[in-house]
C-alpha cells in the first residue's frame, strides 16, 4: 500500500494549559489505522516571548504521547517551528502535527495506477 494524503493541524493553548488529555484520542484514530502521525513538536512562548520547542518525549508533561505508536518524527523543520512561534501570542503554546490519511491510501495508489495525480499542479494559470 502506498501514501495517503498528509495533513497538518496546529491546536493552540491559550495560557499554556496544556494537559495531554488528547493523548488517547490520538491513541484511538492510530489504533484503529485511521491515521499514522508523522511528526508531533510542542512550542510555547512564555510571558516574556522567549520560545521553545519539545519532541513529545522529551518532557513529563509529554508522557501521555510515548505511547502513541510508530516512529514519529524528521517532518517538521525549524522553518516550521519558527513560522508557528511567530504567530503565538506570548504566554501560549502549540501542538504541531503532521500525519497521514491512513484511510485514504487505497485511494491514493488507485489515483496513481489510473494515471492521475492528486495535486493541483495540472492546472495552468490564467
Amino acid at each position: 500500500m502506498g501514501v495517503g494524503p498528509v495533513e497538518y493541524i496546529v491546536v493552540g493553548f491559550p495560557g499554556n494549559r496544556f494537559n495531554g488529555d488528547i493523548a488517547p484520542e490520538l491513541a484511538k484514530l492510530i489504533d484503529n489505522e485511521t491515521i499514522r502521525v508523522l511528526d508531533l513538536i510542542f512550542i510555547g512562548k512564555d510571558a516574556s516571548g522567549e520560545v521553545a520547542y519539545f519532541e513529545f518525549d522529551q518532557l513529563d508533561e509529554l508522557a501521555p504521547f510515548a505511547d502513541l505508536e510508530g516512529e514519529v518524527g524528521g517532518v517538521l523543520g525549524e522553518e516550521d517551528i519558527e513560522y508557528i512561534a511567530a504567530n503565538l501570542e506570548p504566554g501560549t503554546s502549540a501542538a504541531l502535527l503532521v500525519w497521514e490519511d491512513r484511510w485514504a491510501a487505497p485511494f491514493a495508489d488507485a489515483v496513481r495506477e489510473s494515471g492521475g495525480v492528486s495535486h493541483m499542479s495540472w492546472c495552468k494559470k490564467r
